[in-house]
């Protein structure tokens, strides 16, 4: 007797190293960072943050999109919704950003230009 699969069971461990390794070269590459700060990165500006938390940022998000898109299995998706997730989510990012370079430079000249003293 014989049965015809159409679908069958197909091993995803060597794709599952695969992430599991660029995640962790990610991380480690996050966590050398976040050691050393290389002045390059921390002593620069950009938008009011500095280098080094901007690639912090980046870093972040590649990780994130990247355990969506392999582990979510996204790929497997129609383009519709993975659009529909992605735009949901660059816009969330985007918002967050935004309240984070605002909010974090108003705070800082509060506190750089008025009597209020620093206490943390």
């Amino acid at each position: 007797m014989s049965h015809d699969h159409a679908h069958e069971h197909v091993s995803n461990t060597k794709r599952i190293w695969m992430v599991f390794a660029l995640l962790s070269v990610v991380t480690t590459v996050e966590v050398y960072l976040g050691i050393t700060r290389p002045s390059f990165l921390f002593m620069h500006n950009f938008l009011s943050m500095n280098l080094l938390n901007w690639v912090f940022i980046l870093l972040t998000l590649y990780k994130a999109y990247y355990i969506v898109w392999a582990f979510m299995h996204m790929e497997g998706e129609r383009s519709s919704l993975r659009w529909s997730v992605v735009a949901t989510v660059i816009f969330l990012v985007l918002y967050l950003l935004f309240i984070l370079l605002v909010e974090a430079d108003y705070i800082f000249e509060v506190f750089k230009n008025a009597t209020i003293k620093w206490n943390f």
